[in-house]
């Protein structure tokens, strides 16, 4: 399936009290390139997505952006110096009977004393914060790619109607060539027979001449080829995998066997359908560049 390089994706989903969403956009590229951009305390994750990312696409400048709400799933643990309030305890038992004093010395007391309760950040389970990114990640890769799919279709159906246009012009060369040869190797034998007027040469020899040089006009083995290339091309728009960088070679050679039968025929007819290929073929080959 022909899949376009554009596309955007994006999905949200609350996993394990984080909301999580991912927005995932590509343009044009030669290779595949992948940014991603997510708060700093998670890029322990970056290297999962990517390997998602690359999974998923095989070229295109493509940038994920990774966006995470954890305040819900923020849970914070208090501790107790317990050597430390001893010690207070101590020290303030010893101080109340010291100066005769009143009063208890209570739990609230000993909690406002420095440094005697802490209160610390739970650690996180690292894994599943990955695992939970990457499955958001998922999901608005599939976005994206529906989206590639879609603009892919649109791209088949354009270049499969171009091959037709050309396909057509190929048959018209095809059937026009023969003349073109053969008028050719009558100007030739005519120019030949003035030149060679004033000497003695055998008449075969002239035909044989000039049916070797008329001969060197002749397109067939181009238009096979084109015809081979259309065919290559089609196979290619049915591929199950990613085909761009194919079909941007393949379009090298259309243009090539598109200019030999240009330089090679001289003929009006022929030259017109030369021009209306290789604008056709200039058209796909700009398509082509959107094909991942």
């Amino acid at each position: 399936m022909v899949k376009s390089m554009t596309g955007y994706g994006r999905a949200r989903e609350t996993l394990h009290q984080r909301d999580i969403t991912v927005e995932v956009r590509s343009v044009n590229n030669r290779f595949l390139d992948c940014t991603v951009k997510m708060p700093r305390a998670y890029v322990f994750a970056e290297d999962a997505v990517k390997a998602r990312v690359r999974a998923a696409v095989s070229r295109g400048k493509v940038d994920v952006f990774v966006t995470i709400d954890a305040s819900a799933a923020d849970v914070s643990v208090v501790t107790v110096n317990q050597p430390l309030a001893r010690g207070y305890y101590q020290a303030l038992t010893q101080l109340k009977s010291m100066f005769s004093l009143e009063g208890d010395v209570t739990p609230m007391t000993l909690a406002k004393l420095p440094d005697v309760l802490t209160v610390t950040k739970a650690e996180e389970d690292l894994e599943t914060v990955a695992a939970d990114i990457c499955q958001v990640l998922d999901k608005a890769l599939a976005a994206y790619n529906d989206m590639r799919a879609v603009e892919g279709r649109r791209l088949a159906e354009d270049i499969a109607g171009r091959l037709v246009t050309i396909e057509t012009a190929v048959g018209r060369v095809e059937r026009q060539s023969p003349q073109t040869v053969s008028a050719y190797r009558e100007r030739l034998e005519k120019k030949m027979r003035e030149v060679l007027a004033s000497t003695t040469i055998d008449e075969g020899r002239i035909l044989t001449e000039a049916a070797i040089f008329a001969d060197k006009v002749a397109v067939d083995e181009e238009t096979v080829r084109l015809r081979s290339h259309v065919a290559q091309l089609r196979s290619m728009l049915e591929a199950q995998r990613p085909t761009g960088k194919d079909m941007d070679f393949l379009m090298q050679e259309f243009n090539r066997e598109c200019n030999t039968i240009g330089s090679k025929c001289n003929d009006l007819a022929v030259t017109q359908d030369v021009v209306a290929m290789k604008a056709e073929v200039e058209k796909i080959r700009e398509q082509v560049q959107n094909i991942e």
